[in-house]
């Protein structure tokens, strides 16, 4: 079990590592929270510029029929975003990849993840909801190449 444990501490640091070179402005805005789905975890999403961001979330998920260590780094972009009164609903893309453990292993993907969110203009909170295609790269057995789907919902609190 030393391996995931090995890979999703250098995915740390690469993503924090990332995080901290990231451009900032006045405007740039970091938000901490949780996900509930496949994964779940503690999710970080960092803007980088004015479309642009980046997530990280660390967690574990049920791949390989039991719980195991997850994280994850993903790249999103905002093509658009429908505006309200007291609400923005932005529409996210992105790509990224996932660590996690697979057995005694572990196994890396590559995820592709569609995002609708709603952030409250009078407060800093955002509710948002994900599904992702995710394709494994490396993991035991015949699973490589696999195509599969994750989801669920999350809360983010921006400072």
């Amino acid at each position: 079990m030393r391996a995931p444990r090995h890979a999703l501490a250098a995915a740390i640091l690469t993503a924090v590592a990332a995080t901290a070179a990231a451009p900032s402005s006045a405007s740039a805005g970091v938000g901490l929270g949780v996900f509930i789905g496949e994964p779940s975890g503690l999710t970080l999403k960092a803007d980088l510029e004015r479309r642009t961001s980046l997530e990280l979330l660390f967690g574990g998920t049920t791949y390989e029929d039991g719980r195991g260590t997850y994280g994850h780094v993903t790249f999103l972009a905002s093509p658009f975003a429908a505006r309200g009164d007291s609400v923005v609903i932005p529409f996210r893309v992105g790509i990224g990849g996932a660590v996690y453990e697979a057995g005694d292993d572990a196994g890396f993907s590559v995820r592709a993840p569609f995002q609708l969110a709603f952030q409250f203009t009078r407060t800093p909170i955002e509710l948002y909801a994900e599904v992702s295609l995710r394709v494994v790269i490396i993991e035991p057995g015949d699973n490589a190449g696999d195509l599969d789907v994750d989801g669920g919902g999350g809360l983010r609190f921006y400072f």
